[in-house]
């Protein structure tokens, strides 16, 4: 997988081939961080929820952060920085997670813009292999069938997309919007399955919309790209 990073609002995704979209045994997972600059972040917190046979097998753990939390995104997921306190570090939870996942295909939104450069840094640092599952992001997966669609394919737009109860779940929480993400995944993989489409291949650029850094986490002379 190759990822190219057009512009502060667009990149370039290519080299992606998951087969047998309808059997694979797939896991969401997600990160909160201390900002959405995967180069000047750290993780918080790792959510994943594994989905087989209509049973939902989920793992949670905060991440013991280097950077203090900024306090806007202390109020955005609760995650404050008492709670770094006590939190395993980055190397702790990270086998964790590797174990609890295993050979499952991992789902993630936005993920090819934050999640997955995040953790390749993370794991850079910590000198850890970075994991070898296969990895779909929705807004990819959503976009290879609709590029009709102009608007930035964001949670929030594919939660009223596909209309989606998200009442008794709490967004920015690692944990809850792995189940968010979950329900998304399952109504793309529906339109898939409609349309006789049983493998997610980009082997040509495939140009997504990235989502826009809120004010609260921009720093001056900070450039995303």
């Amino acid at each position: 997988m190759k990822i190219s990073y057009l512009s502060k609002d667009k990149y370039e995704v290519e080299g992606i081939y998951i087969p047998n979209l309808l059997s694979n045994k797939y896991c969401v997972f997600d990160f909160e961080g201390t900002g959405i600059n995967f180069r000047t972040e750290f993780i918080t917190q790792i959510g994943a929820v594994i989905i087989e046979d209509n049973l939902n097998k989920s793992f949670n753990s905060l991440v013991k952060s280097p950077k203090p939390i900024p306090l806007a995104v202390e109020q955005l997921t609760g995650i404050s920085n008492h709670d770094m306190m006590h939190a395993p570090s980055f190397p702790e939870a990270y086998s964790q997670f590797i174990e609890f996942i295993g050979d499952c295909v991992l789902v993630t939104q936005a993920g090819y813009e934050y999640d997955v450069p995040l953790l390749e840094k993370l794991c850079q640092i910590h000198n850890l292999p970075f994991i070898q599952n296969g990895i779909i992001d929705t807004k990819a997966l959503f976009t290879n069938i609709h590029q009709e669609i102009t608007e930035v394919v964001s949670t929030d737009f594919l939660i009223k997309y596909y209309n989606i109860d998200t009442s008794n779940l709490k967004r920015h929480d690692a944990l809850d919007d792995c189940k968010i993400i979950g329900k998304i995944f399952a109504r793309i993989i529906k339109e898939y399955e409609e349309q006789s489409i049983n493998d997610f291949r980009i082997l040509e650029r495939l140009k997504v919309k990235r989502f826009i850094i809120p004010e609260m986490y921009l720093e001056e002379g900070n450039n995303f790209c």
